[in-house]
């Protein structure tokens, strides 16, 4: 086991070294910092000493690989693959193209984006999954059919139609919660449970046909009906049995998303106001700071390597006929 785990965690050390490479060459080698300079000013004519003066503010003046100018170690760390791909193995974000501290902001919004995210994820799946037991414990009859239609039309729904409608019921017409916003501690549930509550029933419909159908699956094995047969109760059959056996694709669609929580989410901050890494992306998405984006892609991709580590290591726990040699 614990060569696997070693194993696993050079892997995705290797692939890490991939994604960090391959965004390199995205943001500098297709789009140059002349691009980036032209992009951040604006406008159709750009002189060009504005974007000099642009480069030399940023740092983005340097040599590209080899500074052939420098002397010793210098001609490796004083160039801007070292200052801006070298370094975020270190975790060290730099500065961003508007000035600010990247490393401090991260810090500071991952706080709103896990209060947002963990609610969402443990009551979410354990809705999905109550749902989907109870079709299947009803399968066959009306309920099952309509709850099926049911989530058919929910996952048919864009997301954003259940965010604005939650902000008109809830917010505008029946004045529940804020409309958007966030504050510290427990004043932070006022403009939480909306979010919350909208996340939820966009994830009903998907993740419980998902899981409807891995539940039947497995209803539908020799063992089921050895337990049925044995005179064990339809419910001890479902919860001791059936969720057991289907608990590996349920783990593979969830432990790999929970290290994503930190990320946040793009969508649902932004509208609702909350100041998570979330928003934080897509205010530099919007003001085109390549320097958080290039640190957001890279701290993405480490948590979702890390996710899918756990996600192998929960296999042997949660079913016993999983062995790595």
């Amino acid at each position: 086991m614990t060569a696997y785990i070693i194993r696993r965690v050079l892997y995705g050390a290797l692939i890490l070294v991939g994604v960090n490479l391959f965004t390199f060459l995205l943001f500098f080698a297709v789009n140059t910092p002349d691009d980036m300079a032209r992009l951040s000013i604006g406008g159709r004519r750009v002189s060009a000493d504005a974007i000099e003066k642009w480069k030399v503010e940023r740092g983005y003046d340097k040599p590209m690989l080899i500074n052939r100018q420098a002397d010793g170690v210098k001609k490796v760390t004083d160039t801007i693959f070292f200052e801006r791909s070298v370094k975020l193995f270190a975790l060290d974000f730099g500065a961003s193209d508007a000035g600010r501290d990247i490393g401090h902001e991260v810090r500071q919004r991952a706080g709103p984006s896990l209060a947002l995210a963990l609610p969402t994820f443990i009551l979410g799946l354990i809705a999905s999954v109550a749902f989907s037991l109870m079709l299947v414990f009803f399968r066959g009859t009306y309920l099952d059919f309509w709850g099926v239609v049911l989530c058919v039309a929910m996952l048919s729904i864009s997301s954003l139609f259940y965010i604005i409608a939650g902000q008109f019921l809830f917010s505008k017409t029946l004045r529940l919660v804020p409309l958007s916003g966030y504050a510290a501690g427990l004043d932070a549930l006022r403009f939480l449970a909306l979010p919350v509550l909208v996340a939820l029933i966009a994830r009903l419909g998907p993740e419980a046909r998902f899981y409807r159908a891995l539940f039947l699956e497995e209803v539908g094995k020799d063992y089921v009906r050895t337990a049925r047969a044995k005179g064990l109760s339809e419910r001890l059959v479902l919860f001791h049995h059936v969720l057991r056996n289907a608990m590996l694709p349920i783990l593979t669609s969830t432990i790999a998303t929970i290290p994503l929580l930190f990320m946040g989410s793009l969508i649902a901050e932004s509208f609702f106001g909350i100041p998570g890494l979330g928003s934080f992306t897509m205010d530099a998405i919007n003001a085109q700071d390549f320097a958080i984006v290039r640190a957001m892609v890279f701290i993405g991709s480490v948590l979702y390597i890390i996710g899918l580590i756990l996600a192998d290591i929960s296999y042997t726990l949660a079913d016993p006929r999983v062995r790595f040699e």
